[in-house]
Formats: C-alpha cells, structure tokens, sequence
C-alpha cells in the first residue's frame, strides 16, 4: 500500500523496521505472484531439519518399548550413543512428547467391589451435602511418633534422622466439617472399637441433636464391631459412608493429617507423649480459630472417566487439586 502511494523503500523500510533490500524483495515477489503467495515461505526456504522423522520416530519407539542394555531405563545419553545423535536432541524430542523414562510412578486398584457406588456417594455427600445435617470427614492417624529433633542453628537448618530416640507415640482420632473446616479429634492410646466408640460419643455431644451426622470414614473392622453397630441403631441420626478399600485419598480429612504432621508433628523438641498430644491439641485449636474449609469440585463422573485408575499418582493429585481450600 505505501508502494502504491509512492513512498520510497527506504522510507518503507524505516516505518515497518526492515531493511530496504527486504522492502525490494517483497514488492518483485508480489508483482511476479500476487498477494496470495506473499505469505508463504517458498520451497527450499527456512531452516533444514537436522534430523529425520523417522529417526524421531526410532527414538520415541525406543522409548516406549524397549530397555537399553543392563538398565532399567533410558538417559538422554545412552539414547543418543543408541541412535546416533547429541543428548540435547533426544532431550528436546522426549520434552516435545512429554516422556520422561526416568520416571515411574505407583498405583493401587481398588478390589471393592462396590468400589464405584461408594465412590459416588462420597463424591456426592462432599458436592451436596444433605439439608439440616453435618458432613464429617473421619479417620485414625495411628502411631504418630514424638520424635525429638536437633533445633535450627545458626548455618544450620533443623534435623531430624533415624538415629534419635523416639519418644512413644499417640493415636489421633479426627473428624474433619466439610462444610466449614473446623476439627474435632481426641488423642487415644490404642485402636479399637472401644475407643472408636468414645469419640463418637464425642461427636454426638458437640453436634446440635437437630443436626444429622454424615461421616466418611473407611471400612475398618473397629467401625463394624457388634457394640458399634448396636450404638448405631440407638443413635439413627448417624450415619456412616465407607470408602472403598485402597481409596482413603477420597477422604479430605487426610488434607489436614498431612498439613498436622508438616507443620506440628514431624518438627520441634518433642521429648515425651503428653508432650507430643499438647502440640496436637494446640494446632488443632489455632486451627479451629480460623478454620479453613476444603471445598471439592471433582464431581464422580469426572474420576471415573479419567483414563487412569482413580488411586494412580496423575489421577490423585488432579483429585487434590480440586480438593481445595
């Protein structure tokens, strides 16, 4: 167009910040071709590949189904000696195709058959939570160690390694409020059904008797004894929703567990058991102070029509994901 209103190359060179050889170049490529090729890179053109598809394809075939000799897995390095070329190429094919070799990861399958039912009613009491009712997240942390720790220092971070004493260990009992994220657990020396037993009469003393009491928890044997079942059916605003073996990542109150044993279980000086369930009741309180709620957003249909299994590592963590505060 500035051709046409006869300005000079070198003033159309200046205004679009190319050179005026440039500015020739397109305007005899246009008068020998059109508009319609101008954008088109010409044949012969651009940069030569410096490696053939078919050795891409050689590589990423290697990758995915055979072994290099007396290892279990590839490097970029015995690649590239394999096939012929530099390490950077076959680490910028293997990022290109996102393989990674020198990971393996884990899973479990579920042997429940009712695996998928009680995942949808898991799901489904943590999306929509039933009118005039409490939806509590429940499990037991068992042996949760007083380990003492060497202080942070000067030029020193703090540590902890398997050589110092163990101080005992304490057994948490906790019940997580998806609704408002707030914690009620008890610190018991042993697990059994008797100590299931006296947290949950715990739960139903703090509670409001007009409030039913929905709790997630696994299949335990402590939760099935006979004296629970019995204190069961005298208490019928109770009820219990089992997750399927091997699926105690659909339980949110393993979120707190963990944030629990980051933050206040696995640090400081920790010389004795009282000791050690002091510092749990302490974060439980400041925790319940301002307490943050766990909202969750993956609906059921989303986990079971992903193409892993719903316990494998990618599954699981996109799971937590949308498990969020």
């Amino acid at each position: 167009m500035l051709a046409g209103d006869g300005v000079a190359n070198s003033q159309i060179a200046m205004r679009v910040g190319v050179t005026p050889v440039t500015v020739r170049s397109w305007r005899g490529r246009f008068a020998g071709e059109g508009l319609a090729k101008l954008g088109v890179v010409r044949e012969g053109r651009g940069r030569k590949p410096v490696i053939s598809a078919e050795r891409v394809a050689e590589i990423v075939r290697l990758t995915q189904h055979e072994k290099p000799a007396g290892a279990k897995n590839w490097s970029c390095r015995s690649m590239a000696l394999t096939v012929g070329v530099s390490p950077a190429t076959v680490q910028r094919i293997w990022s290109g195709r996102g393989l990674k070799p020198h990971l393996v990861t884990t899973s479990k399958l579920s042997d429940d058959p009712a695996s998928e039912e009680k995942l949808i009613d898991v799901v489904g009491l943590c999306l929509n939570p039933p009118e005039e009712a409490v939806v509590l997240c429940m499990d037991e942390k068992t042996s949760i160690q007083g380990l003492a720790s060497l202080p942070m220092t000067k030029g020193r971070t703090g540590t902890t390694t398997r050589d110092h004493r163990r101080n005992g260990t304490t057994i948490l009992f906790a019940a997580l409020n998806a609704l408002d994220g707030t914690v009620i657990g008890s610190c018991m020396d042993r697990h059994r059904h008797e100590e299931f037993l006296k947290f949950v009469r715990t739960v139903d003393k703090l509670v409001p008797k007009s409030l039913a009491v929905h709790m997630i928890l696994d299949n335990d044997a402590t939760h099935k004894h006979p004296d629970v079942l019995a204190w069961l059916a005298r208490h019928p605003r109770f009820h219990l929703h089992n997750t399927a073996s091997s699926s105690s990542w659909l339980n949110l109150v393993e979120r707190w567990f963990r944030e629990l044993t980051d933050k206040a279980a696995r640090a400081g000086m920790l010389h004795s058991v009282p000791e050690l369930v002091a510092t749990i009741e302490k974060y439980m309180q400041v925790h319940n102070d301002e307490p943050r709620p766990l909202i969750w957003t993956a609906t059921a249909k989303s986990i079971l029509t992903r193409p892993a299994d719903p316990k494998s590592p990618s599954t699981k963590q996109s799971v937590n994901d949308e498990a969020h505060h």
